[in-house]
């Protein structure tokens, strides 16, 4: 496995053509760049993400990034979230329960565990019927960059 070409999924390296494979997908050279370059850059945004895979392929169309990231996260590989008043955010999914911090002064995200519990936000008062499987929680605020500078 080229270590340049190694993802980390729930705390452990694998080849992004294993994870395509085990995920019954087709090793293409535009899913392992795009989950390569979202192993290096976490919270990417689609332009973010068609530069670097650009850069590393030499040629990708922005659309075709689009199709990567809508199949790798069907087939689970990748979490996409998506910021008020920004762009989608695109990440490998870690399979855990975390959530995101978010600076309102220079748009910068850091992950954070779930507050309490293994999936207390799973957990509402009225489920008004639904089947809940997944909660998004963004925590809003000044990183400390930020902070110190503003």
């Amino acid at each position: 496995m080229n270590r340049d070409m190694a993802v980390e999924v729930d705390g452990l390296r694998a080849d992004p053509s294993e994870l395509l494979r085990s995920a019954g997908l087709r090793v293409t050279a535009p899913r392992v760049a795009v989950l390569t370059e979202l192993a290096a850059l976490p919270h990417c945004d689609v332009d973010t993400l068609s530069r670097v895979t650009r850069q590393r392929l030499g040629s990708v169309s922005t659309q075709a990034v689009y199709d990567v990231l809508r199949v790798l996260t069907s087939h689970g590989l990748v979490r996409r979230f998506e910021p008020a008043g920004q762009p989608a955010r695109y990440e490998i999914n870690a399979r855990d329960n975390h959530h995101h911090l978010v600076c309102r002064v220079c748009g910068a995200f850091a992950d954070v565990e779930c507050a309490a519990g293994r999936r207390p936000c799973l957990d509402v008062v009225d489920s008004h019927g639904f089947v809940i499987d997944e909660a998004e929680v963004l925590y809003w605020g000044t990183c400390p960059e930020c902070t110190t500078t503003h």
